[in-house]
């Protein structure tokens, strides 16, 4: 059965999506799984971006004493067939929704955070010489329609004169000369700090920091059960348990709702396709006007996202299917074909050479959420900005863990809120879909 996390108790079995990142690396072989029974002082769920930087936090900060639990293996979920969009999303709410929500502080608190998680996603990069194909800096926010523009503009008046970042508006004209020919395209916002990069070496990277640091990861290690009592945890596996003073729920949409009750009703895993074309040829790349790698998304509800890779081929992507079965059906290639030809008529039909879907997890106030309560703690939500805010979110997490102090700011100081009626989240969200096809249609 494909997996869903909704109703699969966990990803174990899965066969390694057949994604364009793989074509460019091969995986490498499982490490082994755990064998025997191990007693650590924290145990990690999940070995994608936030566990592993979780764990390399927790030792090289604190000196702490973890393991990384991987049912699968390191580049099976998100982190490895993401999009690889290093950026700062601030979800559904603008900045200016923000401080009216809270305040300015709290809206410039957040801000800082998703900068500081770009950032830090650059400097482990350098710092670490992972080569994971990263691309020129800048991230463009296309408004898909007048009133989009207008908004879009707002944004940027917003946060230049309230927040202090550094924005800018891009006309239709300017969009055109400079950037691309985008036939669904009005203006542009421009922030210069977010970039492109291809995930799973980066997240194979990130798996050899850790290992450098003599930490165990455990891949082909499901959870099958989790006591806990008043001092500890005890993980059972296949072959063996964890015994854990602290325990970390950090695959994100690829935790199963089975995981532990902390986290079951707090998310909702949604799925993303993403495709990859042939490489363009000169004339295409003439007509369309690429003149940029920069990472693209629109302000649609239901979102596409695109950028150019170095090979010149154009990654393209958007929502899916609702249900885990569904992934693969045909439709939503062709759906995403067509969203393409509407953007660039001339790449109408062309040869898609790889397609895969994903889970990413969105929370009811569609922010993440980093929180640690009764030694469990997770992080949750990115709502499709995992990339980049997973590094911050594992350093904040190691912080926390280690009693250290952290910013006062909703994304650490409250837990996800829970999906009310969370068994009827899949009917909910078919409605949305509808509700957001016909307001980006018509609205």
């Amino acid at each position: 059965m494909t997996y869903d996390p909704l109703i699969s108790k966990n990803c174990a079995d899965q066969p390694l999506p057949d994604s364009y990142w793989a074509s460019t690396i091969a995986y490498p072989q499982a490490a082994k799984p755990l064998v025997q029974n191990q007693q650590v002082d924290v145990a990690i769920i999940g070995g994608g971006f936030t566990g592993l930087l979780t764990a390399y936090y927790l030792s090289t900060e604190y000196q702490i004493d973890c393991c990384v639990l991987e049912a699968n293996q390191v580049g099976f979920g998100a982190s490895g067939r993401n999009a690889g969009f290093v950026l700062k999303g601030s979800g559904r709410l603008s900045y200016s929704q923000m401080a009216s929500k809270w305040d300015l502080d709290i809206a410039k608190g957040i801000y800082n955070e998703f900068s500081e998680a770009v950032s830090r996603v650059e400097g482990l990069i350098e710092s670490h010489n992972i080569d994971c194909d990263k691309q020129e800096n800048g991230y463009l926010k296309i408004a898909h329609n007048k009133k989009a523009l207008s908004s879009l503009q707002a944004q940027s008046d917003f946060i230049a004169k309230n927040i202090g970042g550094n924005s800018e508006f891009i006309s239709s004209e300017k969009l055109k000369s400079d950037f691309m020919i985008n036939h669904e395209a009005y203006g542009a916002l421009r922030l210069n700090d977010g970039f492109g990069i291809n995930p799973l070496k980066l997240v194979l990277g990130y798996g050899d920091m850790v290992r450098k640091q003599g930490i165990s990861i455990f891949e082909k290690t499901p959870i099958l059960d989790w006591q806990h009592n008043s001092d500890k945890h005890i993980l059972t596996c296949p072959n063996g348990t964890v015994t854990a003073k602290q325990v970390v729920c950090a695959a994100n949409a690829y935790n199963s709702q089975k995981t532990h009750q902390a986290i079951a009703q707090r998310y909702l895993p949604i799925l993303s396709n993403i495709m990859v074309t042939r490489p363009l040829t000169k004339l295409e790349l003439q007509i369309t006007g690429l003149k940029t790698n920069q990472v693209t998304m629109d302000t649609r509800t239901l979102k596409y996202y695109y950028r150019l890779l170095p090979d010149n081929r154009i990654l393209f992507g958007g929502r899916g299917a609702v249900k885990g079965k569904n992934q693969d059906k045909a439709i939503y290639k062709q759906r995403l074909n067509a969203a393409l030809g509407q953007c660039f008529p001339i790449l109408k039909n062309i040869n898609i050479d790889y397609f895969w879907s994903g889970w990413i997890a969105a929370a009811l106030d569609d922010m993440p959420h980093i929180f640690t309560n009764n030694n469990t703690a997770y992080s949750l939500g990115y709502c499709g900005s995992g990339v980049s805010f997973s590094a911050q979110a594992a350093y904040r997490l190691a912080q926390q863990i280690a009693k250290d102090k952290v910013p006062d700011l909703p994304l650490y100081s409250a837990p996800l809120p829970k999906f009310p009626f969370a068994q009827f989240r899949r009917l909910g969200q078919a409605a949305y879909y509808n509700y957001g096809w016909l307001k980006d249609k018509y609205l």
